[in-house]
């Protein structure tokens, strides 16, 4: 593998799932706002997807970016999903709201090319860096995972389509965008992906990947982004992980975390997005934002100062594994701290 085949991506992206209306809806004008604050913050790396509002989240980034050049960012979306015109719309949690398409699963090459043109119409934008196969993992598909994994892996599947359409320049690099662990590593040792998109998997709620995982990304020159560094907003003051109400145990270790980060005077929600960009394979973190001032919040979260102390005290109480990298002291979170 030639590792970084598309252009560097900024340490803190904008996921695109608020912009595709998920759990409310939002308006064009806050879109636009939330993509000019998100440029303003330094982010260059916007990712996006069909899934996200059938179509409306796409719609809107090609809007909201058409005014720069294109050269400056990074975008990527996603192949799985056909859109296919439906009068009636397919409304689809947790999206409140969806362009007029309903969804149809399409792991084989020549949809992997269908999507990315039908994406291409939909941004008008001319190229697009970097495409993942969208859900591809048990909690998506369930007892139908293995069927569709064999369709994208095997010949005429997507994987093989992507990576000809690397080849042949249309796209700069590919992988999966999957909420699990193990269709990473079974598409690192079936084929030649360049990044992959995690959601979840990686935060201060669960280390999951340290395993196996990075340590195979790094052997194979992949990178990571990590999607849902607040599991749903959980970590950032939310009830709902991965999409489902928390759990008591989930509650109780959040609590273990908000004593801790309270003793050190220190932004819990910061704490989540600067762990996981510590690790040397993640090249990115994309938390979602539907608003300007979300946007910016989660912007000066990634940069508020933490000491050594916390990251140190998460080790010696168990709630960090001993091998996992740790984000450099960036000096006391509060004055005397």
């Amino acid at each position: 593998m030639v590792n970084q085949r598309y252009r560097p991506i900024t340490r803190l992206g904008l996921g695109g799932t608020g912009l595709g209306d998920m759990y409310h809806a939002t308006g064009d004008d806050t879109v636009h706002a939330t993509v000019d604050a998100a440029w303003e913050a330094g982010i260059r790396y916007f990712d996006t997807a069909p899934h996200y509002g059938a179509g409306l989240s796409e719609h809107r980034f090609g809007q909201a970016l058409r005014r720069r050049a294109r050269g400056e960012y990074t975008l990527s979306t996603k192949v799985g999903r056909l859109l296919v015109p439906d009068a009636a719309g397919e409304i689809q949690h947790p999206f409140v709201s969806a362009l007029p398409f309903r969804r149809v699963l399409d792991y084989s090459a020549d949809g992997a090319r269908r999507s990315i043109e039908d994406s291409l119409q939909r941004l008008a934008l001319g190229h697009i860096d970097i495409v993942y196969v969208h859900d591809l993992s048990p909690d998506s598909l369930g007892d139908r995972y293995d069927h569709y994994f064999g369709i994208a892996a095997g010949r005429g599947g997507a994987f093989e389509g992507l990576v000809r359409l690397r080849e042949e320049g249309t796209i700069k690099g590919w992988g999966l965008g999957v909420n699990t662990v193990e269709p990473c590593m079974r598409a690192l040792r079936q084929s030649d992906p360049d990044i992959f998109l995690l959601a979840g998997r990686y935060t201060l709620m669960e280390t999951t990947p340290l395993a196996a995982l990075f340590p195979l990304c790094a052997e194979r020159g992949a990178r990571v982004v990590l999607g849902g560094p607040f599991n749903s907003g959980f970590l950032a003051g939310g009830e709902h992980y991965d999409y489902a109400p928390a759990t008591h145990e989930q509650c109780q270790r959040r609590e273990r975390l908000r004593k801790i980060a309270a003793h050190h005077h220190v932004d819990l929600p910061a704490a989540a997005l600067q762990f996981g960009a510590a690790h040397p394979v993640v090249a990115a973190t994309i938390p979602g934002a539907s608003s300007a001032h979300h946007l910016r919040r989660n912007a000066s979260l990634m940069d508020a100062p933490i000491p050594a102390q916390f990251w140190q005290e998460l080790r010696a109480e168990g709630l960090l594994p001993p091998d996992a990298p740790l984000p450099p002291d960036s000096g006391s979170a509060s004055p005397g701290v």
